[in-house]
């Protein structure tokens, strides 16, 4: 009888479909998440408090004592190396009275520095760089009391994956390589953590943190957002939820896996041309997702292939031209399998607040945070990185760059334009919530998906 039952199973699984991917069916948002103060305020405990963050890059911690601090909310955090081969981070505030060690200059991104010991600016108590107090004033005023423990800083996890730096007030935190996957092990053969800084600017933005990152998680917007792209080939592609995290890439024909990610042909009758075209307008128009080095090995596929060079060969000869003009100014790209290319998509969204934007040379990076209470504000951040020859990468600090400011170019301002706009149409009575495309779209579903396990309201529900 098992025997029979087994054979019909088999059968039966033979001639099934395939199981749905996780949340490709229509769903809908509620709005509770971007405009209620209430929500806001909850997300401190139950969000920020449990999660790790993106808070700098490795290297700009570079000596001993460099330091950094980070601000989520009521919570300030100084990032600091402790020792050639170690970095902590802590509560930026004083054990004595509360008073915070590092102010953050008016109108800047962070503080940043180099200290030995970090000493309170209203009564003088210092602390060493592994958070210990090392001086009291009027110590003697205390005949029993202050100990080591309830004196020293109180320090939070951090840790480091693919070049940045990672904190979480959790003390009883997953590790930050478990939390990060599967996008760990798909993105560690691009080897992130080579790239530095071509540009960054951060700005705050009237709308909540997560309407300005669900502006870039998705493809679908291109030909409505961004339509002069569409002369140079269709930019819709898919979105999968990755457990906590999700990616997205562009769609693909057969054979051509490489371009469902960021270095791709530019379609057309002759996609010499086509990719060359593309590649200047993003150069002078956005001036991410691309480099000199790419812009100039495309403008010579022309003369260097004959008309009617198979859009696959096409490809290949052009990341290979590029591969080589960049190796010998010593700029070593990565070998990565067209498959894993492929797989891995344009981009990760890292839950909760941060999107790499991943190539073989280059990367584009946004994140998102509260702006204090305020549903309808928050800090936004775009970087854009490369590979530089030892030595010669360029100095960068973060710049505060208005939404019309000329140094955007022309296409982020494009996606500006409709962040503020959302915040504000979502607060219409005759707006029933998002309804996000379940094949383009399934990562703004993710994210809320995810955001309801912590925040235990806000589940994604069925679009009927």
């Amino acid at each position: 009888m098992s025997e029979t039952v087994d054979n019909i199973q088999e059968t039966d699984s033979a001639t099934m479909e395939p199981p749905a991917e996780p949340l490709s069916q229509p769903l809908t948002i509620g709005v509770e998440a971007y405009l209620s103060e209430e929500y806001a305020r909850a997300e401190r405990d139950k969000l920020w408090a449990k999660v790790w963050q993106q808070v700098g890059r490795v290297e700009e911690l570079a000596k001993t004592g460099d330091f950094l601090t980070y601000e989520i909310l009521d919570d300030s955090l100084i990032v600091v190396r402790t020792a050639p081969d170690t970095v902590r981070a802590y509560y930026n505030v004083c054990s004595h009275r509360g008073r915070p060690l590092v102010d953050v200059p008016p109108g800047a991104h962070d503080a940043r520095g180099r200290r030995r010991l970090f000493v309170c600016g209203f009564h003088g108590w210092r602390y060493n760089l592994e958070g210990k107090c090392a001086h009291v004033a009027e110590r003697e005023d205390w005949p029993c009391g202050l100990t080591e423990e309830n004196t020293s800083l109180t320090e939070v996890k951090v840790d480091t994956w693919g070049g940045w730096i990672w904190i979480n007030l959790d003390p009883e935190c997953r590790p930050l390589r478990e939390y990060l996957e599967p996008a760990a092990t798909l993105l560690d053969p691009f080897e992130l953590e080579n790239m530095r800084f071509r540009w960054r600017c951060w700005l705050v933005f009237d709308c909540n943190w997560k309407v300005a990152l669900e502006a870039f998680m998705e493809t679908y917007h291109v030909p409505g957002t961004h339509p002069e792209f569409m002369s140079f080939g269709s930019f819709l592609g898919w979105a999968k939820a990755q457990g906590r995290h999700s990616n997205i890439g562009y769609d693909a024909p057969k054979g051509l896996d490489e371009n469902q990610a960021k270095l791709r042909l530019g379609s057309g009758d002759d996609p010499r041309v086509s990719t060359a075209e593309l590649q200047n307008f993003t150069w002078e128009h956005a001036n991410t997702n691309t480099t000199r080095t790419l812009v100039d090995a495309a403008q010579r596929l022309v003369d260097e292939l004959p008309e009617g060079t198979p859009a696959d060969q096409v490809l290949k000869h052009w990341l290979d031209s590029a591969r080589r003009d960049d190796a010998a100014r010593g700029v070593n790209w990565p070998t990565v399998d067209p498959v894993d290319i492929g797989r891995s998509g344009t981009a990760w969204q890292i839950f909760p607040n941060f999107q790499i934007g991943h190539a073989l040379n280059n990367m584009l990076c946004y994140s998102a945070r509260p702006y204090g209470y305020d549903p309808d504000k928050c800090v936004f951040e775009a970087a854009v990185y490369e590979l530089y020859p030892p030595g010669e990468e360029p100095r960068t600090t973060w710049e505060y760059t208005p939404a019309d400011d000329p140094a955007w170019r022309t296409v982020l301002p494009q996606d500006f334009s409709n962040m503020a706009a959302v915040q504000k149409g979502m607060k219409a009575r005759g707006f029933s919530g998002p309804k996000p495309n379940p094949y383009r779209e399934r990562s703004i579903v993710n994210l809320h998906h995810n955001l309801a396990t912590y925040m235990g309201t806000g589940e994604p529900r069925d679009l009927t």
